[in-house]
Parts: structure tokens; sequence; C-alpha cells
């Protein structure tokens, strides 16, 4: 199933210079984690309170550096042997904050449906509940997409992208959340499904 997972591993490759340099400063995994989850909470709380057109060329960079720092703390976690229960649990429960901060104020801008966008946050927290939840049926993480975490940070970063640069855009974001949930549906069946595939039990 196509999704930007399939190419995390050449993502990683261009980060791994970076991890003895933070590690080297006393950076932490969690630390990192953590920054990743009050800057997605700050951006979310700047885009409800100022929903203006700059906010549209902020937020791409916000998803972007996020991506960097969701890397980098997983990668840090096992290369320097770091990996805690703590840990896990911080980056699954962050992931998760981060989505509901970062994409629930479309929910309130004057061009969208406001269920649409709800179905959508929906979708999103189902989708990786399921993708948490395989691991302990199976033993294994899913990250399947399409419309995966690292999916929904590229497709929300595009669409704000097309509406900064074209107002006119505003007419037809719904019908791009309405494809955005549909992707998340068959996202969250594969998910499903290759967790009872792959069930021992």
């Amino acid at each position: 199933m196509i999704s930007t997972y399939k190419i995390k591993p050449k993502f990683q490759q261009l980060l791994t210079p970076l991890i003895s340099a933070l590690r080297n400063r006393g950076v932490s995994p969690n630390a990192i984690t953590l920054f990743a989850i009050i800057l997605s909470a700050s951006t979310g709380v700047l885009f409800y309170f100022f929903p203006i057109r700059i906010i549209f060329l902020v937020i791409p960079l916000v998803l972007l550096l996020r991506m960097v720092l969701n890397a980098l703390d997983g990668m840090m976690a096992k290369a320097y042997n770091l990996q805690t229960d703590k840990g896990e649990l911080l980056n699954e429960l962050g992931d998760v904050v981060s989505d509901i901060f970062l994409y629930f104020p479309f929910y309130f801008l004057d061009f969208t449906n406001d269920l649409i966008i709800l179905l959508f946050v929906l979708l999103s927290m189902i989708n990786e509940f399921v993708g948490v939840l395989s691991k302990a049926i199976s033993g294994d993480r899913r990250y399947d997409g399409p419309m995966g975490k690292s999916d929904r940070a590229l497709f929300v970063a595009f669409i704000c992208l097309i509406l900064f640069f074209w107002n006119a855009f505003k007419n037809y974001v719904d019908y791009a959340f309405i494809a955005a949930c549909l992707l998340l549906i068959v996202s969250t069946t594969v998910r499903i499904a290759k967790s009872i595939k792959t069930d021992k039990i």
C-alpha cells in the first residue's frame, strides 16, 4: 500500500549526522518528543486564534519539523539504547495529541464543513489506535497507509500551501478532506487485516 512511510529509511539517513550532535549536547529522545508536542500544540493554538493567511505557510514548516523530530527521537533511542516504555508511551500519545492540535482548528474555519473535519480528526485517531493495538495482537506496530501519520502531515501541508498561494481553493477543501477520510478508512482496514493475518495465537 502506498505510503510516505516507505521512504522513511532514506529520510533517516539524511538525519543521521544530527543524532550524535544532539546527544553530545545532552539532548534525550524524550526531550525531542516533548519539544515536538509543544511545538505542535503551540502552532495549533496559534492557528485557532489567528486563522490568517500567513498561518497556512507556517503549518507546513511546522509539520516538516515535526516529522524530523519524530524521526530523530526514535533513531536516537535505538542508537544509544535509550528505548523505554515511558518513551514509547510518550511518543504514541504525543502523535495523537499533536494531530488534534494541528488539524482540529480547520473545524473553526468558515470555509470548511464541521462534520468533515471532525470525521477526519476522529478517523486519524482511530487509525493510530489500530496501529498501536496491532502491536498487542501480533507484536508489530502497523504503519500501513495510505493516510498514515506521515501521509496526513504531507496532505495537510499541501492543503495549507495551496490555500496560501490560491485563495479560491477554499471552495474545494472539503472535497480534499473527504478523499482523505476515505483513504483513512482504507488505511485502518489494511492495518486491521494485517494485524489479524500476522496473529500467532
